[in-house]
C-alpha cells in the first residue's frame, strides 16, 4: 500500500529492513523516526525503565542520527504497585535525559504484563546517514558491546544467576550507543546496525543481504560478557535465540572448532546491544585510536567480504 517510490522525501521505509524511517524535511535535514518496547528483562523497575529507553533511542543512532524528542508507550497492569510504576517512568526518564531527549509526553494502556518503550524522533544529513545496504567488501566490521546479554537474562529469570553477573549485563544494556554513533558520524561511515533481538548474526545477515555481500566473523576477537559462557553451557537460551537459530541458520557457515554452544551464542538476541560498524579499511586505524580518546569500546570483529550469507571462522 505505501510503496516507497511514491513518496520521494522517505528516504528509508518498509522496503528495506533497516532500524528507523527517515523523511527527508530539506537538502540539509531529515527526520529520523522509530519505536520500541518490550516486557521486563530484569527485575528492577527502574532498570527495566532505562534499558527501555535506551534500547529504543539505539535505533536513531543506528541510522546515524542524533536523537532530540520521545514519547513514552507503556502497557501496565492495573494491580502494579504505584511505585514500580513510577520507577519504570523515572528510569526512562532520566536514561533519555542523559541522551539530550525530551520526552514530551505518550500513552498509557492496561496490561496483564507490564510493556515500556520509547517513540523516537531524531535529526540527521539526508546524504549521511547509516543504513544496513552501506557495507562495502573490504570493510571492517566492528562491535561497539559484547555479547550474551540473552542467555544471562533467561539465566536470571530461571533463578540462577549470579548477582554479578546481572550487574555486569545491566550495566552494559542500560550504557547509550551515542558515542559509538559520535565515531559513526565523525568518520562517515555508511553501513551500521545495532544488534538488538536478531542477534549478531541475524542482523548481521540484514546488513550482508542488504549490501549485496557477505560478511566474515573471527570468533576468536567476538567479546561476550563474563558469564556468558557459564549460561551457555547450561543451555539458558531464550526461545528467541531458537527461532534466530532456525530462521538464519541455512544462511550462516561455522569453522569446525566452533561448538553448538558458542554457535548459539551468536544467534543469542540482544537487549539493547552494541553496533555494528562497517569501517572502509583507510579509516580503521584512526577510529580504533579516536574510539580510545573518547573511552567508547570497540572490537575488531572481522570484514566484509564478496559473495552472500556469514562465515565464522
Amino acid at each position: 500500500m505505501f510503496q516507497q517510490q511514491d513518496y520521494p522525501d522517505l528516504l528509508v521505509g518498509l522496503d528495506s529492513p533497516d532500524d528507523a524511517a527517515i523523511w527527508k524535511l530539506d537538502d540539509e535535514r531529515a527526520l529520523v523516526i522509530t519505536t520500541d518496547f518490550f516486557t521486563p528483562v530484569v527485575d528492577d523497575p527502574y532498570d527495566y525503565g532505562s534499558i527501555a529507553a535506551a534500547n529504543s533511542i539505539s535505533d536513531i543512532y543506528a541510522m546515524g542520527g542524533q536523537p532530540f524528542l520521545a514519547l513514552n508507550v507503556a502497557a501496565l497492569p492495573s494491580d502494579l504497585p504505584s511505585e514500580y510504576t513510577s520507577e519504570i517512568i523515572r528510569g526512562g526518564a532520566e536514561k533519555a535525559r542523559e541522551a539530550g531527549v525530551v520526552i514530551a509526553g505518550g500513552h498509557t494502556v492496561q496490561d496483564k504484563e507490564p510493556k515500556f518503550g520509547l517513540v523516537v524522533i531524531g535529526f540527521v544529513h539526508p546524504a549521511r546517514y547509516m543504513s544496513k545496504k552501506g557495507a562495502k567488501p573490504g570493510d571492517r566490521l566492528v562491535l561497539t558491546k559484547p555479547l550474551g546479554f540473552g542467555v544471562t537474562t533467561t539465566a536470571l529469570k530461571r533463578d540462577i544467576a549470579a548477582p554479578e553477573d546481572v550487574a555486569e549485563v545491566v550495566g552494559w544494556m542500560k550504557q547509550l550507543n551515542a558515542s559509538a554513533a559520535l565515531l559513526a558520524r565523525e568518520f562517515s561511515l555508511r553501513g551500521g546496525t545495532d544488534i538488538t533481538g536478531y542477534s549478531l548474526l541475524g542482523h548481521g545477515l540484514e546488513m550482508a543481504n542488504a549490501s549485496q555481500a557477505g560478511l566474515r566473523f573471527d570468533f576468536a576477537k567476538i567479546p561476550f560478557v563474563s558469564c556468558a559462557r557459564k549460561y551457555a553451557e547450561g543451555w539458558h537460551f531464550p526461545g528467541g535465540a531458537h527461532d534466530n537459530a532456525h530462521y538464519f541458520g541455512s544462511q550462516v557457515r561455522f569453522g569446525a572448532t566452533i561448538d553448538q554452544a558458542n554457535q548459539m551464542l551468536l544467534f543469542d538476541p540482544q537487549t539493547s546491544g552494541g553496533l555494528l560498524l562497517a569501517v572502509p579499511p583507510g579509516r580503521i586505524d584512526a577510529l580504533l585510536a579516536r574510539a580510545r580518546e573518547i573511552n567508547q569500546p570497540v572490537w575488531e570483529i572481522g570484514e566484509v567480504i564478496a559473495g552472500t550469507g556469514i562465515e565464522v571462522v
